[in-house]
């Protein structure tokens, strides 16, 4: 079985690798912090100093990061893929990023004879863990025919969707959807509370309703139980680079620029540190004179 090498094992990178362990793959591991990767090496993977190190002891690189500029880095950088003399020159890259950024990386390494596949991923930390990622697929379509059992590994449903950068695209454009779901279903729900309905009684008619779905019922349930994982949401990060690349379209998206502007409010007050429902949830206790602490 092939050798993976994995860069980035934080909350998702370290699901998704430790998955790969389990269908049977040996791992390589890469992290600017190592404390992260000791689960994984606990499972039997090996760690090594940098992404150069982690191409040339496997056969195909994959990578889960938390930027544009850690992409960069490690794709291109001191120590970076490109400066890698033997081993893999596949690179196949999950972060959330934007599409000029790894059309770019891509364009740079493709002179030292790399290849690389674009993947967007759907869920969070403990989906990820459990390996039921949507996982959304673009660049050499023989590529993502071939590598399929990996894929497979970490997700319930993985899907083509054309020429590289366009999962970053996906990603960003579920990331819009999803804010957008997010703040308008919480603002009805805070209007009907403001009428005396209980919470309750609000998912039941969700559920009820022609709009009832897996989000949906997600949404309700956090709102009912009040129980709002703290973490930090990348959703802002990911909803403005989608919206960076509206401008450049020259595309109008005026409820994605308002939901951001939502999470903005919530950021200037303080109310950012929870999952997109909890954050959804304080912002409209705050702009109807609630406590959130209290709601």
């Amino acid at each position: 079985m092939q050798t993976l090498g994995f860069i980035g094992t934080g909350g998702m990178g370290q699901g998704m690798a430790a998955n790969l362990i389990k269908a049977g793959y040996s791992l390589v591991v890469n992290d600017l912090n190592r404390e992260q990767a000791k689960g994984l090496e606990e499972q039997g993977a090996t760690f090594v100093d940098s992404p150069k190190a982690v191409a040339e002891a496997c056969d195909i690189v994959l990578s889960m990061l938390p930027n544009n500029d850690a992409t960069t880095a490690v794709g291109l950088g001191a120590g970076g893929l490109v400066e890698a003399t033997s081993g893999a020159k596949l690179w196949i890259e999950f972060s959330s990023i934007d599409k000029e950024t790894i059309v770019k990386a891509s364009n740079e390494l493709a002179k030292s004879g790399w290849t690389v596949v674009d993947v967007g991923t759907g869920g969070v930390e403990e989906v990820a863990a459990a390996g039921q990622l949507a996982l959304w697929v673009s660049g050499d379509k023989a590529l993502f025919d071939e590598h399929q059992p990996i894929f497979e590994a970490m997700a319930k449903s993985v899907l083509h969707v054309g020429e590289l950068g366009n999962a970053k695209l996906v990603k960003n454009a579920m990331a819009m959807f999803a804010a957008v779901q997010h703040m308008s279903l919480i603002e009805i729900c805070s209007w009907l509370g403001k009428g005396g309905m209980e919470k309750a009684t609000i998912q039941s008619i969700i559920a009820s309703s022609q709009q009832d779905s897996v989000a949906t019922r997600n949404i309700m349930e956090k709102v009912v139980s009040g129980d709002y994982k703290p973490r930090k949401s990348w959703m802002p990060k990911d909803v403005g680079f989608g919206l960076d690349m509206a401008r450049q379209m020259e595309v109008p998206m005026p409820f994605v620029g308002l939901a951001y502007q939502m999470f903005a409010i919530a950021q200037a007050t303080g109310h950012d540190g929870y999952e997109a429902t909890g954050i959804a949830c304080n912002i409209y206790d705050v702009i109807n004179g609630k406590d959130p602490k209290s709601s």
